[in-house]
């Protein structure tokens, strides 16, 4: 009924606004002005008062979103048929308004034409441009660079209004999901959640590591804590933090142990305090996500072919900005290291499963290198030619561990990468609900008594 009501409002919008913007030679055809004022009025209200034609939403920034979205619509639809009116009226088809015939009304037409029209593409893109989240950087930049390219902006624009148009569907959906469910609190685990970060990377409280996640599982029940370790460190220095970290999480709610989802590096990190370190004590479950157990060849390749000068140089960079940004001793070449797969080799061999904790895996494909953010749009070649099928930065087969495994890939070229797994980029995948399914995994986890 909502969408059947939104086409209905858009059609009619659409009517009104290409009589405002045909106005000067419609009126002239029909022998009077009252449906160029009809439309005119219409196309006013249409722009300041959108959400009472097309109806309310969850929030106000998917109205604003969705308001944008349908103006720009209804500018596609009155330009086509200005264009169409025009072109109908040129070559004879409406008899008496050739271009030739009156030069002056031509003028009149085509100025209030585009004033027309520019208002309500601005009305909308401006909307779209500050409410969408889905548009990202790129999407943005596009828009402005194609905007006077003609032909191309058309699809461009089109291109925009999708993206647009499908956030708010699908992010109104997901509020009402979780509305729904709200009482049922399905991610109120036993004990509660340790996120951990992997390498490169800190939990920074304005840029969350982790995306939308933590959000979705706390609205759902979920009690969430972060490791809060360094960024690039040995996988044993940086288990140490982590076992500190979840004594402090015990001592402090009084909650006897956690749950712990680890992604990348931070599935080793886990691994070696709670066979090592003693922290299983305080461990319920382990799940790796991303994880490069059985370690990245081409690691091992890089670290012997790049000279060790230059290795030392970008260690030296990368150490002195994290320290500044709150690591307190990053380690840049020991963290690599320890992901080779020599390295893991051995690691595994030293570092056997607890048996009072249960391990469970996931992993994720990127299926073209061009789908993935910077650098794994780069790194995802290499990677192939080393280890496979991989998500960006780790092979398919380094991936299993525990007792259960999920492998995640969608259909077509998209993929899921080392960071969409994760949702670093906040972006929404076809066929892969990337808060939905961390929903699931912890809700799995509820149901097993953890």
């Amino acid at each position: 009924m909502r969408k059947f009501r939104a086409i209905i409002a858009t059609l009619i919008c659409g009517a009104a606004a290409f009589a405002a913007s045909s106005g000067v030679i419609l009126s002239k055809v029909l022998g009077t002005s009252a449906l160029t004022v009809i439309g005119v009025i219409v196309s006013i209200l249409a722009c300041v008062m959108p959400t009472k034609i097309y109806g309310r939403l969850e929030t106000k920034k998917l109205e604003r979103c969705r308001n944008g979205g349908m103006q720009l619509i209804i500018c596609c639809l009155s330009t086509a048929a200005t264009v169409i009116f025009a072109l109908c009226c040129i070559f004879g088809v409406v008899s008496g308004y050739g271009f030739s015939g009156n030069v002056k009304l031509w003028i009149w037409h085509i100025v209030v034409a585009v004033l027309v029209e520019e208002f309500i593409f601005w009305n909308g893109i401006i909307r779209v441009y500050v409410t969408s989240s889905q548009l990202g950087v790129k999407w943005r930049a596009v828009g402005v660079i194609c905007g006077m390219i003609p032909v191309v902006n058309l699809f461009v624009l089109w291109k925009i209004i999708g993206i647009s148009m499908t956030e708010v569907e699908f992010e109104n959906g997901k509020i009402r999901l979780d509305e729904a469910r709200k009482e049922k609190q399905i991610c109120k685990t036993k004990y509660p959640i340790l996120m951990v970060h992997g390498i490169f990377f800190r939990d920074f409280k304005m840029l969350n590591y982790w995306g939308r996640v933590p959000e979705e599982l706390e609205k759902n029940g979920a009690k969430i804590y972060y490791g809060n370790h360094q960024s690039a460190a040995a996988v044993e220095d940086c288990a140490k933090e982590l076992d500190a970290r979840i004594r402090d999480i015990v001592k402090e709610t009084g909650c006897e142990k956690v749950n712990v989802i680890a992604h990348s590096k931070g599935g080793l990190d886990m691994r070696y305090a709670l066979s090592h370190l003693g922290t299983d004590e305080f461990v319920a479950s382990l799940t790796t996500v991303n994880t490069p157990h059985r370690g990245c060849e081409f690691a091992d390749y890089l670290l012997g072919v790049i000279p060790e000068r230059e290795q030392k140089q970008l260690a030296l960079t990368y150490n002195t900005v994290f320290n500044k940004l709150g690591d307190e001793n990053p380690d840049f070449l020991k963290g690599v290291g320890d992901l080779t797969a020599s390295k893991c080799a051995t690691f595994n061999e030293s570092t056997p499963d607890s048996d009072k904790v249960y391990y469970q895996s996931v992993g994720s494909k990127q299926n073209v290198a061009r789908n993935g953010q910077f650098p794994l749009n780069y790194t995802y070649k290499l990677v192939k030619y080393f280890d496979g099928d991989n998500d960006g930065l780790v092979g398919e087969k380094s991936f299993p561990w525990g007792d259960k495994f999920q492998y995640l890939t969608v259909k077509g070229k998209r993929g899921i990468s080392h960071g969409d797994v994760i949702d670093l980029n906040r972006e929404n995948i076809k066929d892969f609900d990337v808060r939905e399914f961390y929903v699931g995994l912890v809700s799995e986890l509820a149901e097993m008594g953890y």
